[in-house]
This record gives C-alpha cells, structure tokens and sequence, in this order.
C-alpha cells in the first residue's frame, strides 16, 4: 500500500470514529484524490475550523467552484455542521474528511462520478 492508501484508511477511520459515519470508500478516494498534493502536506491537509479565511476558503473554493453551489448562508451552515460533526476540540480536521462530509450533506457525490 501506498501512501495515499495509508491516509484514506486513516480518514475511514476519523469518519467511523470520530464522525460516527461509516464511509463510502470509492467516494473518500474520489475525494481524497481531488484533494491532490494538499493531503501531503501538514499544514495543508488540515482545515483551521476556528479560522474565519480558512473557511472561507472552503466555501469559495470547494463548495462553490468544485461542487458548484451557489453562494448563500447555508454554506456556512453546511461547514460548521461539519465541524461539529467531527469535534470543535478535534484539533486534526483532515481536509479530505471535511470535503468527503461537505459532499455527502450537499448530495453532489455526482461531481466525483
């Protein structure tokens, strides 16, 4: 196994243990893929939850450039469900895990057909 196997099986578990969901797993590699070099990265592959930029981020660059949702105040709503659902005190909120239940709430698993 890979690297990149290592982490998805690591994000499986965040989201069975900590998210209380059990995964899709072709739909967490679709994401994890997309995510590209970013899961790599220490800095990178985590999103700050209580950074006001990093979340905006999120929604301009995920949400509505890849999974093309129009802007409106249940974006936000949609993150910060997520980041209840992983644990504000959860300090790793791996991005792929974010975007991977950010696809799931809006149902746009389409997107990584």
């Amino acid at each position: 196994m890979g690297k990149r196997d290592d982490l998805i099986a690591q994000y499986a578990d965040d989201l069975r243990n900590k998210c209380g969901m059990e995964p899709d797993m072709a739909l967490l590699t679709k994401v994890t893929i997309g995510c590209g070099p970013s899961i790599y990265n220490a800095d990178a592959s985590t999103v700050a939850g209580s950074q006001p930029a990093e979340l905006a981020t999120v929604k301009n660059n995920f949400l509505m450039k890849k999974l093309g949702l129009s802007d409106g105040p249940e974006l936000m709503e949609a993150i910060h469900s997520v980041i209840e659902t992983y644990g504000k005190s959860e300090r790793n909120k791996y991005r792929a895990v974010f975007y991977y239940m950010l696809t799931k709430h809006f149902g746009k698993e389409s997107v990584y057909g």
